[in-house]
């Protein structure tokens, strides 16, 4: 027979492997699954089983989906000539929280980042290149963290785009609204005034 503390230390191991997780984090985890009601663990095990049972990435875009095709890639009300370069399939969930973006999206799944080994082919960039080919896509908006390596994989889609005629634009980035210039850093100061816009 096992001991029950393998057991424990088992399912600290695996949600340690998860991001943002550290040792400490993972044993306070495991250590409250262990004091769970059966039918709350039993949730919980469901609820991870189905989202890698049902949900797959959109065969268009690369974000997150229930079937072939997303919700968004579907949706004929939308502005069809615009799309929205995103890092990640989270980041969709963020813009579309906003109520401000009414066009498409497409996923990279990354940034290029040659110290990490990923360049432009580990990226999904070839279907965002095959969307545009046919002409009925007037803008990218290429809304990628300001980064080291956003920045690299903005510079990279806009040589490419760019030729095409395409309008390339990247989301400005600068103060927060409502916040004090006393209590921002050089940095975003900078890319405030660099991304200034006309009143």
């Amino acid at each position: 027979m096992k001991n029950p503390s393998l057991y424990l230390e088992r399912l600290i191991r695996e949600l340690a492997k998860l991001p943002g997780i550290g040792p400490k984090s993972a044993s306070r985890l495991a250590f409250h699954v262990l004091s769970m009601q059966q039918d709350d663990v039993d949730r919980l095990t469901n609820a991870l089983v189905d989202v890698k049972t049902h949900i797959t990435r959109c065969s268009v875009c690369g974000g997150i989906s229930e079937g072939d095709v997303c919700p968004i890639c579907r949706d004929d009300m939308r502005e069809k000539d615009v799309l929205c370069v995103v890092k990640e399939a989270k980041d969709v969930l963020t813009i579309e929280a906003t109520g401000e973006f009414h066009g498409k999206y497409h996923v990279l799944h990354g940034l290029i980042s040659p110290l990490d080994g990923i360049g432009p082919d580990d990226l999904n960039i070839k279907p965002l290149l095959q969307r545009c080919r046919d002409g009925s896509v007037r803008e990218i908006i290429l809304a990628l963290n300001p980064t080291v390596e956003g920045d690299a994989t903005a510079l990279y889609l806009a040589g490419l785009l760019g030729p095409s005629g395409i309008l390339v634009t990247r989301i400005a980035y600068g103060l927060p609204v409502g916040s004090d210039l006393e209590f921002s850093d050089s940095a975003t100061i900078a890319r405030s005034i660099e991304c200034r816009i006309k009143l």
